[in-house]
């Protein structure tokens, strides 16, 4: 019998069990544990389902209202997995509870008929350690996106952050070796995978995050934006988006703000999200932060925004900073380009690809305030550049969508079940050899 593959004849699964344990793609991304990640899955899964790609998520029961089983959109289904309390554990201690929200999978499958599931996809570690078991249960094959790993993370950790622990490092390094495909978001996240955990390459994708372009767009009027947000008509706005957490950096745009050419600038610093991570163990303490440097009312601190009203605050901005320590990709640097808002980013991980120095934004070495402060200040008072750099960040967005995210991910899936196959028929023939 011919290979299907040598054909391009690749089996698309019919089913994907999309694994998500910590935190659940209907969660308003920017508050707790909610970030890129969620939206990743939200708009990948709506995407496979379009393309006949049936998905289910298993994420764990934060609510005893919450129903077992929830229509996310047609094709995508979001199962509540009970597994320990459902409030007041936080992502630290969700590894206590990983063998009874593996349980809860394992029994949602058997209720099936056999085969219900063609793939397993999880996301972050701990969905890693509950796909590897299933994965021996149901003989399927495993593909694993890490999102963020903790060698990397504890290897520029922020001031005041608490580095990942060793039950972590161990856990990532099980879920990379048994894995069948592992997924990077950029190359810089594949040769982390490579070199820090001792990925094999032949089994290491890269597919790139998207962003919805048909929302996050250019138009409209900043000040209408502004108004809409209750913020100044006039002067100069500079956003920053995300959790609210040390590996962020939210701090470092506030000391930017009282250090250097900024500190007598007419700017507002814009702070939009939620306390996160050890972020929550001070949730004020930006708030304190600016009131110790004398900043206080140049800074505005708005709720996570969702949809129309996220992509009117980039929109209403004249840069958006994104000053984290260590991004997997950054989602939110991607979101205010295609807004053609220009990002002023750290140059760490993957916003080396999310913003194109010098053509959608500028990459800032370290994290000096006194530096941040000079570059955005500069890029503020020449709205030459800024227009310039606005049109390179429309243009640069738009080489990325997550259709063609959903694209790249059914071939990693393709080639992961042609696999699995071939080897089921290799043994199956080995077995039945004289």
């Amino acid at each position: 019998m011919a290979d299907p593959r040598a054909a391009g004849h690749w089996p698309t699964p019919r089913r994907i069990a999309t694994l998500s344990v910590h935190t659940s793609p209907l969660e308003q991304p920017g508050t707790g544990d909610a970030g890129g990640m969620n939206v990743y899955i939200v708009e990948v899964s709506r995407r496979l389902a379009e393309r006949g790609v049936e998905v289910e998520i298993f994420t764990r029961a934060t609510s005893s209202e919450l129903p077992p089983v929830v229509e996310m959109a047609p094709g995508v289904s979001v199962r509540h997995v009970t597994a320990g309390p459902f409030e007041g554990l936080s992502k630290e201690e969700l590894p206590s509870q990983l063998c009874a929200f593996t349980n809860g999978v394992l029994r949602a499958e058997a209720a099936n008929p056999p085969g219900h599931y063609d793939l397993i996809h999880s996301h972050y570690w701990m969905s890693g350690q509950v796909g590897w078991l299933a994965r021996e249960r149901w003989g399927v094959p495993h593909v694993h996106t890490a999102h963020t790993l903790a060698k990397v993370k504890n290897r520029f950790i922020a001031d005041g952050d608490r580095p990942e622990p060793k039950a972590r490092v161990i856990g990532e390094e099980q879920v990379v070796a048994e894995s069948d495909r592992l997924v990077a978001n950029t190359r810089f996240e594949a040769q982390d995978l490579v070199t820090c955990y001792d990925a094999d390459p032949t089994r290491l994708s890269v597919v790139q995050p998207g962003v919805d372009l048909g929302r996050f767009r250019p138009g409209g009027s900043q000040a209408a934006d502004r108004r809409r947000l209750g913020l100044p008509e006039r002067g100069y706005v500079v956003a920053f988006v995300g959790r609210i957490q040390p590996l962020k950096g939210p701090d470092v745009l506030i000391r930017a703000l009282a250090a250097g050419p900024m500190r007598n600038a007419d700017v507002t610093v814009v702070i939009c999200g939620g306390p996160s991570g050890s972020g929550l163990d001070r949730p004020t303490s930006l708030i304190e932060l600016a009131a110790s440097l004398g900043v206080a009312d140049k800074v505005r601190f708005l709720p996570p925004q969702t949809g129309e009203a996220l992509a009117a605050l980039y929109r209403s901005a004249d840069l958006v900073a994104v000053p984290s320590h260590n991004e997997s990709f950054g989602l939110v640097a991607l979101e205010a380009q295609a807004c053609g808002t220009p990002v002023v980013a750290a140059a760490v991980g993957g916003l080396v690809t999310a913003v194109t120095d010098g053509v959608s934004g500028v990459l800032v070495d370290g994290h000096d305030p006194a530096d941040w402060s000079a570059v955005l200040a500069r890029l503020l008072h020449s709205p030459a550049q800024r227009l310039r750099l606005s049109v390179g960040a429309v243009r640069h967005a738009s080489n990325f969508s997550w259709d063609r995210t959903a694209e790249g991910l059914l071939r990693v899936y393709r080639e992961a079940v042609s696999e699995h196959r071939a080897l089921i028929a290799a043994r199956l023939a080995g077995s039945f050899s004289w």
